[in-house]
């Protein structure tokens, strides 16, 4: 099936639910620290991708100091951070340290994750990134190696190489019985929508354990705008059909929910509740309460550089930020499927309940 049974990361819904703690404490008016951040160790990029949201940010070749973002790391878990996703405004993997900074964040107790284009990812960096990292998602925004260039706009050939890195991690970690999730993402667009089945066969038989076809979506400061006025009514149907490629070890997760959300882009929130629970590095160590407001200093806290995480989170411009977005800031000027919808969704139930919530 191609419900909630075949989406059992939830990745199109939420899981702020299993941090009541957490959820309790900010409903209860307590300062709180993110659970989950979101980290760019590199600013360039291998990869310059027709839908990419973050082109603004020009793919500079910065790069996260890693001593310092260590220290960091170590400080965040201390401060009960949970998980970190690198991804950001480049290729994570051109970072050189990359197999470093995930060991190190395990070791401070924090979940690794990464989405990449997956180039980079050779059997020697998975060997050694693979047992410190819970899942690695790699962004193949195609099903044949002619239609993938002209998305990533680069050569035909990493088409193969990143097909062939993918079934080697997956190998390999049949063979060492690592535990990490490996997962394609595919950006649904006008140019691959006829190849969607495709990859879900060359997903499927390279050993991954999901497919997830997604929605576009715009990026507020984006300098691209050609999917724009993308509408997925007539790709519905997808989701019935991906169905086949279904096993009891892989399934293809198509986010039905997020592409209706485009459709209807009215937002059941007043406000911006969601930014307590999470964070943004960039590659130049800037943190950010927002990554879709991404050099607007109104979102901007503070550097890693300069303070440590602790002076930034209890800082006065992070509480300045904080108090604009409750006072003044219109959501409908967020961007539609914002990464922290389905939790702002949450948190509004919970701050706005309806009548007799007694009878359970």
């Amino acid at each position: 099936m191609n419900g909630p049974m075949s989406d059992k990361y939830s990745v199109d819904s939420h899981k702020l639910m299993y941090h009541v703690g957490r959820v309790n404490d900010w409903l209860g008016g307590e300062m709180i620290y993110p659970v989950y951040m979101e980290a760019s160790p590199s600013g360039a990029c291998n990869h310059r991708c027709t839908f990419c949201g973050l082109d603004f940010m020009e793919y500079r070749a910065d790069f996260l100091d890693v001593d310092v973002f260590q220290d960091r790391l170590t400080e965040l878990g201390q401060l009960g951070l949970k998980s970190i996703m690198y991804g950001g405004e480049g290729e994570p993997l051109l970072h050189k340290r990359m197999a470093d900074i995930v060991s190190h964040a395990q070791g401070a107790g924090i979940d690794n994750a990464m989405t990449t284009n997956g180039v980079l990812l050779t059997p020697d960096l998975a060997e050694a990134m693979l047992p410190h990292t819970e899942w690695i998602k790699v962004s193949i925004n195609a099903g044949t190696a002619d239609t993938y260039s002209r998305i990533h706009r680069t050569k035909p050939g990493d088409f193969d190489i990143v097909v062939s890195n993918l079934t080697a991690a997956a190998e390999l970690r049949r063979s060492k019985g690592y535990t990490c999730t490996l997962g394609m993402q595919l950006v649904l667009l006008p140019e691959n929508r006829d190849e969607v089945k495709t990859l879900a066969a060359i997903a499927r038989d390279a050993g991954m354990d999901y497919l997830v076809i997604k929605p576009y979506s715009q990026h507020l400061m984006s300098e691209s705008n050609t999917y724009s006025d993308i509408s997925y009514e007539d790709d519905l149907h997808l989701a019935d059909e991906l169905e086949a490629f279904n096993t009891d070890r892989y399934s293809v997760i198509f986010r039905t929910k997020t592409m209706k959300k485009w459709q209807d882009s009215e937002h059941p929130y007043q406000r911006c509740q969601a930014l307590p629970f999470w964070s943004y590095i960039d590659s130049k160590g800037n943190v950010w309460g927002c990554s879709c407001f991404l050099g607007d200093d109104r979102f901007l806290y503070g550097n890693i550089y300069d303070n440590t995480f602790r002076e930034i989170w209890e800082g006065d411009k992070r509480r300045r930020s904080l108090n604009w977005v409750q006072e003044k800031m219109d959501v409908a000027a967020c961007r539609v499927n914002c990464r922290m919808d389905e939790i702002n969704r949450y948190l509004w139930q919970l701050t706005q309940p309806p009548a007799h919530v007694n009878f359970i």
